[in-house]
């Protein structure tokens, strides 16, 4: 999960909730996390840095690892692992794939993504940041 911290706070102490990532995939017009498949021979870590290069335009440093999820996916068992990420260059490009991405507020980020899985992850990043970036 691509994140930052968020924007200092108006008196200057503190900062704002971090700010997430999250993608518009006209394909299945839904707000989700960054993700993908493993190419052949790859490992989940170089496929999370590949995916979220791909998807957002991003390189970025792993973190800790997040919950797994896994749920069906047209029929067939899916298994997705998550790391909290941080973004170290790039920018992001609309391309077929993904058409918008959103720095949002956690707060936000919950009621825009489409997936209640998803949500669960925001909550799990939260509990890994330490209070200075989570607010």
């Amino acid at each position: 999960m691509l994140w930052v911290p968020g924007p200092p706070k108006k008196r200057g102490v503190g900062r704002k909730k971090p700010r997430l990532a999250l993608i518009h995939r006209p394909k299945y017009d839904d707000w989700s996390l960054p993700k993908g498949k493993l190419d052949p021979g790859e490992g989940w870590q170089e496929a999370a840095l590949r995916e979220v290069r791909e998807e957002t335009g991003f390189s970025c440093v792993l973190g800790e690892e997040l919950p797994a999820q896994h749920y069906l996916a047209q029929g067939r068992p899916k298994e997705v692992r998550y790391w909290a990420a941080v973004p170290t260059g790039g920018c992001f490009i609309p391309n077929r794939e993904v058409d918008r991405l959103e720095w949002l507020s956690p707060k936000k980020a919950r009621a825009l993504l489409t997936h209640e899985r998803d949500r669960e992850l925001v909550d799990a990043l939260l509990e890994l940041l330490p209070d200075r970036v989570s607010g």
